[in-house]
């Protein structure tokens, strides 16, 4: 009869070192590769409140069941969720338990000698044979040398080998990818990220509440701003004039450090950034903003100042809302200002032919009736919902006309350009570009490296025979080229 062998249970040391083994595998670092790809998907197919609180907001308002629902499973946070993290970590385990053993086991074999010469060149590629003239170790050595092979001579044979730089081309390259993600989760638990458009002119002073929008890391706190305080002094932009194409764009700022008592100028242009400690400020976007003077129906103003609209096409024709909720009743403005105005020829309505204001027309629309400030859900800036407003006029007015309207009026004082600005501490980015760079670097080796090894005997015939690692091409013409040296041939 059979015996049958019972295998031991594995004990808890035992289980965590299999579950270890697996979780270090390349196999398992390429399933969590895809699932960390395929867990970005809803990341895309929803708003995230990082980016778009807005529109997240009036999801829940057009369908605030199923938005409770994707709330609970983090679709609206998808990058911050705990299954996101947990694919991520688990990514960044595996790497570093697949890869640091390799590289240590590389390391050691890289100091290696190679391996002695088999007994039996004969079933190995590339096998050659001919009469000895006592010549052939001195030249062998030489060539081996200026080839920059590594050596092992023994018995009267060389064994050399040559192109470890694939192997270690291959271990760099997923060396880089956890230096990439090591940058990637710096950032995103150190860093920082907002924008502000401030009109040419105004003072922008590094606190929370100046931003338009604000995103922090994990770990980042509002007392890590470094404090500061701008004026955007005069903002130039340069525009081809046959193709209205930006050829340049240059703002003038006056800035203030914390303890400092004078007064820097610096410039700021597209490609080249303020740096302010470990932020960094770029010029991203500019566009205008007009200046309106809103009265109600006893002549007291009800708003005064510049409003920001927003850019629409290469020519700056620009859209935007002014809401008076000071207004009784409350007023809002749809409007759209074109730098230089031309008719449609098609008639579809005012268009712009330049970007800068050669010609500036404010086009407006009036609605009266409740804004919805007082709602309690987030709404943009920059539109006016109307479905329960009362329209009382259109106008188009050029800078000093007056549009009345049934209970009050206003009037287009002219505009001033304003520039969106975008501050990014990012600490992790030196990772993420050295990772980059060792990951290109490493995978050119990996790819155009060739592993091989050649092998020499000498006695009463000569024996030579190579073997190439991974199918590498070019082994029988650097065979050849061996010969011809060792019988002396040119």
């Amino acid at each position: 009869m059979s015996q049958q062998t019972e295998l031991p249970e594995l004990d808890s040391v035992g289980i965590l070192r299999y579950a270890w083994r697996q979780l270090t595998s390349m196999r398992t670092a390429l399933i969590l590769l895809l699932m960390l790809g395929v867990a970005s998907i809803p990341g895309s197919l929803f708003p995230q409140r990082t980016q778009n609180p807005i529109q997240v907001g009036q999801f829940f308002k057009d369908s605030p069941e199923l938005a409770r629902w994707l709330d609970r499973l983090y679709l609206f946070d998808v990058y911050g969720s705990p299954w996101f993290s947990a694919i991520y970590i688990l990514l960044f385990i595996s790497l570093i338990g697949c890869v640091l053993p390799r590289t240590i086991e590389h390391f050691h074999s890289a100091r290696a000698l190679p391996p002695s010469t088999p007994k039996n060149l004969s079933r190995m590629e590339h096998h050659s044979t001919w009469i000895a003239d006592g010549s052939e170790l001195e030249a062998a050595r030489a060539w081996f040398k200026s080839k920059r092979f590594r050596v092992l001579e023994k018995d009267g044979s060389i064994s050399a080998e040559k192109g470890f730089a694939r192997e270690t081309g291959n271990l760099f390259f997923h060396l880089a990818l956890i230096l990439v993600l090591l940058g990637i989760s710096f950032s995103s638990l150190f860093g920082m990220r907002g924008e502000a458009i401030i009109n040419i002119g105004e003072r922008f002073v590094n606190t929370p509440t100046s931003y338009d929008t604000l995103t922090y890391g994990r770990l980042y706190k509002d007392g890590n701003l470094p404090a500061f305080m701008l004026t955007t002094d005069k903002f130039d932009a340069q525009y081809n004039l046959e193709t209205s194409a930006p050829e340049d764009y240059t703002l003038d700022i006056s800035l203030l450090r914390e303890g400092g008592s004078v007064v820097e100028k610096k410039v700021i242009k597209v490609n080249s950034p303020l740096t302010i400690g470990s932020t960094r400020i770029y010029l991203q976007a500019n566009g205008y903003s007009p200046v309106v003077t809103v009265r109600d129906s006893k002549g007291n103003v009800a708003f005064q100042g510049p409003v920001p609209f927003l850019p629409q096409d290469s020519n700056l024709r620009s859209i935007g809302a002014i809401k008076v909720p000071d207004a009784e009743p409350q007023i809002g403005f749809v409007g759209s200002f074109v730098p230089t105005y031309v008719r449609d020829p098609n008639g579809g309505g005012a268009l712009s032919a330049f970007p800068k204001a050669l010609d500036p027309r404010l086009l407006l629309a009036a609605w009266a009736g409740d804004l919805g400030l007082d709602s309690g859900i987030p709404q943009s800036v920059y539109r006016i919902d109307t479905s329960d407003m009362l329209q009382v006029g259109l106008k188009s007015l050029k800078p000093g006309e007056v549009f009345e309207y049934p209970g009050g009026s206003i009037k287009f004082e002219g505009y001033i350009q304003w520039v969106n600005l975008n501050f990014v501490a990012d600490p992790g980015k030196n990772f993420a570009l050295l990772g980059g760079i060792v990951a290109i670097l490493g995978l050119l080796a990996s790819l155009f490296t060739r592993r091989r090894r050649i092998w020499i005997r000498v006695g009463t015939q000569v024996e030579v025979a190579g073997l190439a690692k991974n199918d590498a091409p070019g082994l029988d013409v650097e065979i050849a080229q061996f010969i011809r040296i060792l019988k002396g041939e040119k």
